[in-house]
């Protein structure tokens, strides 16, 4: 039952991600979280280093879709030099925006890669969609209180995680 909670993959950071991996596994598609995860959450704009991995990842061939729980401004503002596309207001986990977002790149739920940073939000989400969830650590420990209460779960989530990768590493 936890186990829906489990990234099926967990990196540092974006640029962190093998992008041949993905396409060995038959993503065409990325669904990427905004705030701690490409970005701290009070950067209003990508940065280089987030433009840079974005041109890497279209040049790849992948597609791209921002889906953020943020205001439709936030998400504008920040799309504007990456001009992907971008859903805001997605009241993750609902299916609804994971499902929108494939709709608009083009492509089947299961060629999808969700990255966020956050377990119950973007890896719920993705996974109940049988997408491909990476976990990314948090840019920022700076965060809105609710989120820092999630933290705390996240936590006993990530230990149950990690003790579940050992023993998967045992059996082979």
């Amino acid at each position: 039952m936890i186990e829906i909670f489990y990234p099926k993959h967990k990196v540092d950071k974006v640029q962190d991600i093998e992008l041949s991996m993905l396409k060995n596994k038959g993503i065409k598609g990325l669904i990427l979280d905004i705030d701690n995860t490409l970005v701290p959450e009070h950067v209003a704009e990508p940065d280089e280093n987030v433009i840079k991995w974005i041109e890497r990842v279209n040049e790849a061939g992948f597609k791209v879709c921002i889906v953020s729980n943020a205001s439709q401004k936030r998400v504008i503002k920040f799309n504007e030099k990456l001009k992907v596309h971008a859903i805001h207001k997605a009241s993750k986990p609902s299916k609804k925006a994971f499902l929108k977002a494939a709709e608009l790149m083009g492509i089947e739920a299961e060629e999808t890669a969700v990255i966020g940073d956050q377990i119950f939000t973007d890896i719920f989400g993705g996974n109940r969609l049988n997408m491909f969830t990476i976990l990314v650590t948090p840019i920022d420990k700076k965060e809105v209180f609710y989120v820092k209460i999630k933290r705390i779960a996240e936590k006993y989530v990530l230990s149950k995680y990690e003790k579940y990768l050992m023993e998967q590493k045992n059996k082979i």
